[in-house]
């Protein structure tokens, strides 16, 4: 994983991430348990180019939270 033009699946790259996006987040409240919530993303809340518990999204659900998996490329 992370070779050139290579997408990691883990979500913790913003270059890996855009909107129309799949994405499995965890929502605030859920982090103490780790359970995901599946949709699309919307808009892409973290500034910086990585961060360690993946990128802050909002999906069109209107949701926000962090990606832990990216679940489709197009």
């Amino acid at each position: 994983m992370g070779g050139v033009g290579e997408i990691d699946m883990d979500g913790k790259t913003r270059a890996d991430i855009h909107t129309g996006l799949e994405v499995l987040i965890v929502l605030k409240q859920d982090q103490a348990t780790g359970a995901t919530t599946k949709g699309v993303v919307k808009d892409i809340l973290t500034n910086s180019s990585k961060h360690p518990h993946g990128i802050k999204v909002r999906l069109e659900s209107g949701e926000v939270g962090r990606v832990k998996e990216i679940l489709s490329q197009t």
